[in-house]
């Protein structure tokens, strides 16, 4: 899937991380100079332990496995979502904390975040952000969705009142999919809104459902970037 989205394992080193016992080990030195009063405030352990009833330690102490996996590389850049904003703090915290601790070692590193598309939301509720593990299955777009599912997926995501295809607090359903098409087709959320000025939700979908399912990476598309064949596949 990491080669599918464009990495290009020619250019870049792509690993297990299990594999790597490093990543475990500097986990437990981190732990030392991380506090409990971060990892209690972290958004995700608290949204996905109300909803649990058995909590794991794992799932407190996973940032600072985060923070490992960053540091162990001397990492400046780190290219992520909104989302992972608390995470890449949190590591900025734990390295500076290290270094004033025990001398300049870790890279502080720095996030580097989309200007679109670094927040996109359930498909069947536009209010949370879409996830993997928490989100219903017609509210996610999956890597390994069929084009025909990715298309139905975004034909029923929830929209708002009205008909104007705009970005508006009150309208975060057509808003999140305006995200989704600026993404897919690289034009700007303010240049969709003026091509679909009074269509009307039906077009607009639709096209946002194309967009997403053609430009979706795929392992063929891999492939063809690598300049492998179909024989080569079979």
């Amino acid at each position: 899937m990491l080669i599918a989205t464009g990495i290009d394992p020619r250019r870049s080193i792509v690993f297990v991380q299990s594999h790597n016992p490093d990543h475990p080990e500097a986990a437990w030195l981190l732990n030392g100079v991380a506090s409990f009063g971060e990892l209690n405030r972290m958004t995700q352990f608290k949204e996905k332990s109300k909803t649990h009833e058995f909590v794991s330690s794992g799932l407190f102490t996973y940032p600072v496995l985060m923070a490992a996996d960053i540091l162990l590389y001397r990492t400046d850049v780190v290219p992520i979502g909104d989302d992972q904003r608390q995470h890449l703090e949190l590591a900025r915290d734990v390295a500076q904390r290290f270094n004033h601790r025990f001398g300049q070692t870790l890279t502080v590193p720095r996030g580097q975040f989309p200007d679109t598309g670094g927040r996109i939301m359930d498909l069947t509720d536009p209010e949370r952000k879409m996830s993997t593990s928490t989100s219903p299955d017609m509210g996610k777009i999956l890597i390994t969705d069929p084009p025909e599912l990715v298309r139905r997926k975004v034909m029923s995501a929830v929209t708002d009142t009205g008909r104007e295809v705009r970005r508006a607090p009150d309208k975060p359903g057509i808003s999140n999919l305006i995200e989704i098409l600026s993404v897919a087709t690289g034009r700007s959320p303010e240049r969709i809104e003026q091509d679909y000025d009074g269509q009307g939700y039906g077009r607009f979908k639709a096209d946002v459902a194309e967009a997403v399912a053609v430009s979706r990476p795929t392992l063929l598309a891999m492939y063809d970037r690598m300049g492998f064949t179909r024989r080569h596949l079979d």
